[in-house]
């Protein structure tokens, strides 16, 4: 008959002392009982049992310091892996961010040009307008009197007048109106200073009702007729967008890049590398 497998385990320290302190006893008592003990004898017990404490108290003492480690060992884990889990969320944060910042600043930028191309023909207007006002008369001298007012021939087209017609026709969201007037303006004056500008504004107004084919045309005309003009740069960006909005996007990337090398400096750049990122797309 086997005996039962808890009599063969080994007995914790405290209780192994308690054992040796008992059997030392018990060969006191016995040697006490045959009258064979000497004070000798009874010295050297002693220091066997103060030996035998001594060392399970050490074993107690090395005990309790493992566990208390291990202890530690498992809190710091759970510390680091509690940070290691915070520092992916901050990253995560940062990122989205930094996204947004960047959608943010694109939008800025496009409002920027937007505001800079109004500015521009505001003082484009102011200066044509100024055109029209007689020149002031000296204070203190008597105004000279105007010749004689002739009848304008048959079919003559003041150039300015239709142009600020069209352009302030086009403001005022009339796009087909506009549109026939800056085509009048360039059928009678096909090489003035503000051909390039009516080339490019006719593709504006297809462009707002959302006719990108016929604005990428007209774009194409103000790269080929006027490359030398101050329209160059918007028609290339805006010919981008026009392919973007078609969902012809190697077109419409490819064209903001070639804005970004050949105008660097200028806003329409901006607003291309702007574009470019709000895409995923590398500048270059």
């Amino acid at each position: 008959m086997r005996a039962p497998r808890d009599l063969f385990r080994p007995a914790p320290p405290r209780a192994l002392g308690a054992l040796a302190s008992l059997a030392i006893l018990a060969t006191l008592a016995m040697a006490g009982a045959t009258g064979c003990v000497s004070s000798q004898d009874i010295a050297g017990l002693r220091t066997q049992i103060g030996d035998v404490q001594r060392s399970v108290e050490q074993a107690q003492s090395q005990a309790s310091s493992k566990q208390d480690v291990a202890q530690l060992d498992a809190q710091m884990g759970r510390q680091m892996e509690s940070l290691l889990k915070t520092e992916a969320d901050m990253q995560v944060r940062l990122q989205n961010l930094a996204s947004r910042i960047e959608e943010l600043q694109a939008k800025l930028e496009d409002t920027n040009y937007r505001l800079s191309q109004l500015s521009q023909q505001i003082a484009t207007t102011n200066q044509e307008l100024k055109s029209f006002h007689a020149p002031a008369v000296a204070e203190g001298t008597a105004p000279i009197a105007p010749p004689a007012a002739a009848s304008a021939p048959a079919g003559v087209v003041d150039p300015k007048a239709l142009y600020e017609a069209a352009y302030n026709d086009y403001l005022k969201g009339n796009y087909d109106l506009s549109m026939r007037e800056f085509q009048e303006y360039l059928a009678n004056f096909p090489d003035t200073d503000l051909s390039d500008n009516a080339t490019y504004w006719i593709g504006e107004t297809f462009y707002r009702q959302r006719k990108f084919r016929q604005a990428i045309e007209q774009y194409d005309l103000v790269m080929s007729r006027y490359p030398r003009g101050d329209k160059l740069a918007s028609a290339q960006l805006k010919k981008a967008y026009a392919f973007l909005e078609l969902g012809e996007r190697s077109q419409g990337i490819g064209l903001l890049r070639q804005v970004v090398r050949q105008h660097p400096t200028s806003d329409e750049a901006n607003l291309a590398r702007g574009r470019l990122r709000e895409l995923g797309v590398d500048v270059k």
